[in-house]
């Protein structure tokens, strides 16, 4: 292994050296404490240190780092404090995520690190929205994101990599090729000889180091970081090196090749360094001696106070009041009488627009949605008022775009993004409900994002386009979902959702965006999240629903003279507004839970079954429910009138009143 240390001084050298040794001594006292049962489990990065420590020395303090599980120099080359860095492995309170998540799955931003989550690929979409947020502000700073090769085989890298190649972020994506994929060997993972290759297809750079020199690493992220700066680009960085131990220490390396294992010994990054500094005379043996003795003692220390704590004492409303970001929502009235009629997509995109007014480090993303003005219109104009900085069309890429808004959050900002049709959020839907949803919970760090979904039937468009997919995100803890019914609604709904820091899906309904419309006020104004409105008022029964399901119900009553009803619109679905439903409950007795979604497992499931538990002396009748098929929904607009449940609501609402 040839280093070359060009003008870098001594005291470079040797503060590259401790950082070295720091991640394998810790390595090391960690593999002793796994075999005494003293840690439940261990992914080793020995054998690749060089990596992380060279590229954490190279960066600037403030500048973002998203590691993997091998990246320990990362973590102790930001000076993280021993004692609550083993807290964090132990799953004790002193840890980063109070014992809600294990090993490196977490962040902080006082050292500037996002950690992963075990799904691999989505961190480097957050890389993206951090990047972005840099180059917007101006701060003329990089990102670096690490990537195991087989990782890198996810689409989330190929997204993350386009949109950043696309608008030319200062990310350097990491890809540390150690030969193999858990144990699926490189071969089987791509056909590629070297991963610079790849840089190609993307139009960027692709740089390939030794990673098992420090020394050159160091010195080529550091080169590569100040152009960065100056001319902000995506780069990848391939650092060709070896993983010595298995993918954690229970798999074993039994499926390596025995002269494979014995060649990359001899290209030990820390013990090469080592001997070349001490040929240097950069180093004695001395020096050597006193600094591991001076580490082993930082480790010790750290060790004992972490081992002082036991798990945490489980406390059931801590637990849950950390779910979300704090957040006391003001309820703001608007300051004039005027109004304008306006449809429902008027009133969206005059929430949209006002919110943009009022909060400057909130950022549009979505397809088409810049001088197209979004497929239906909504974002027209926007780019003329608000520029493409902060309107801002994307590839077609929703995970990437959603990861993207959760790092423009971890830097401050605020960001809406527009799925195209509701039915396109599956292709994000892992950065939704593992990483948007679970962020605060597991380290503190709100997600200020709302994902706007156009959403449901009616429109003849099949079973990609008319979907009604809010009860997907309806099990997830963490997630706030509004669905209004109505332009007043629309717009205040919107507004108070950007303002909250916590994500929010909002769904509204395509067939209601020209076909209602009503005279909302020309203001900015708010409506409290959580709490649901009672549209009309009757003695007979209560209909609970939302979206389409409102207006169903009131023009199938109104053919009904002889049935009075309350009909109950939710319009916030989680939180729902349980106070709000067990009043209505009361007063009739007898309910109907409609929704547009199809039935099995859908929300009225959960909100008839919790009126049964909580109500049930003041029913006179079963919960009752409607809604669609549990069938895809058909294009042809006869099949999919029968689809949907408005052609069987008045005969269910003569069962429950007649029952």
């Amino acid at each position: 292994m040839k280093f070359s240390r060009k003008k870098y001084s001594n005291e470079t050298l040797i503060h590259l050296y401790e950082r070295l040794l720091k991640p394998r001594m810790i390595e090391e006292k960690m593999l002793i404490l796994l075999r005494q049962n003293k840690i439940s489990k261990w992914f080793s990065g020995i054998g690749q240190e060089a990596i992380s420590v060279g590229i954490t020395a190279a960066l600037e303090k403030d500048e973002y780092i998203l590691p993997m599980h091998r990246n320990l120099g990362v973590f102790t080359g930001r000076d993280m404090p021993f004692d609550r860095l083993f807290a964090q492995w132990q799953g004790t309170m002193m840890g980063y995520t109070k014992g809600r998540d294990r090993s490196f799955h977490f962040g902080t931003n006082e050292h500037h690190i996002v950690g992963m989550i075990s799904h691999l690929g989505p961190q480097n979409g957050v890389a993206d929205g951090i990047a972005l947020a840099t180059k917007l502000k101006k701060e003329n700073k990089v990102t670096v994101v690490f990537n195991g090769d087989g990782g890198t085989s996810q689409g989330d890298f190929h997204e993350a990599v386009n949109v950043a190649a696309v608008w030319d972020l200062p990310v350097i994506f990491v890809v540390e090729n150690n030969g193999y994929g858990l144990s699926t060997p490189s071969s089987e993972q791509f056909r590629c000889k070297q991963f610079i290759d790849k840089a190609i297809g993307y139009g960027i750079e692709g740089v390939q180091v030794d990673g098992n020199n420090v020394l050159e690493v160091y010195d080529t992220v550091k080169t590569l970081a100040e152009t960065l700066r100056k001319k902000p680009r995506p780069i990848l960085l391939e650092c060709i090196t070896f993983r010595m131990r298995g993918h954690e220490e229970a798999s074993g390396t039994k499926y390596v090749p025995k002269d494979l294992m014995d060649t990359w010994a001899k290209k030990d990054p820390l013990d090469n360094y080592e001997k070349y500094l001490l040929k240097e005379e950069v180093l004695d043996q001395k020096t050597i001696d006193a600094t591991r003795k001076r580490i082993k003692k930082e480790i010790e220390d750290g060790l004992a106070v972490a081992f002082e704590e036991t798990h945490p004492e489980a406390n059931t409303q801590t637990e849950l009041a950390d779910v979300y970001a704090p957040f006391e929502q003001t309820i703001i009235s608007p300051q004039s009488q005027n109004k304008t009629e306006k449809r429902f997509i008027d009133a969206i995109s005059d929430g949209l627009r006002q919110s943009m007014e009022r909060h400057h480090n909130l950022v549009l993303m979505g397809q088409d949605i810049a001088e197209y003005g979004g497929v239906f219109k909504i974002t027209e104009g926007f780019v003329q008022k608000f520029g493409k900085d902060r309107v801002r069309n994307t590839p077609l890429c929703e995970a990437a775009i959603i990861g993207s808004g959760l790092g423009l959050s971890i830097k401050g900002m605020k960001a809406m993004v527009e799925m195209q049709f509701a039915d396109f959020v599956t292709e994000g839907f892992n950065q939704i409900v593992n990483n948007l949803a679970k962020i605060h919970w597991r380290w503190g760090q709100p997600a200020d994002v709302v994902v706007r979904m156009p959403t449901g039937a009616g429109t003849a468009a099949g079973p990609f386009h008319s979907q009604s997919n809010e009860a997907w995100f309806f099990h997830t803890p963490g997630l706030k979902i509004v669905y209004p019914s109505n332009p007043y609604d629309a717009k205040g709904l919107l507004c108070a959702a950007l303002e909250d820091p916590n994500p929010y899906l909002y769904f509204e309904h395509k067939l209601l965006y020209r076909s209602v419309k009503d005279e909302i006020p020309d203001d900015y104004y708010t409506i409290e999240i959580g709490k649901a409105k009672l549209v009309s008022e009757g003695a007979d029964l209560s209909i609970i629903t939302y979206g389409m399901g409102v207006h169903w119900a009131k023009e199938i009553l109104a053919s009904m003279p002889d049935v009075s009803a309350d009909v109950l619109d939710l319009r916030t679905l989680l939180p729902w507004d349980k106070e709000a439903v067990a009043t209505t409950v009361k007063k009739t007795g007898r309910v109907l839970v409609l929704h547009e979604d199809t039935l099995t497992g859908g929300i009225g499931a959960e909100i008839a079954a919790w009126i049964s538990e909580h109500c049930f002396q003041d029913l006179d009748a079963p919960v009752m429910r409607e809604a669609s098929l549990d069938t895809a929904i058909p294009f042809a607009p006869t099949l999919e009138n029968n689809f949907l449940p408005k052609g069987r609501l008045k005969r269910r609402i003569e069962e429950l009143t007649n029952f």
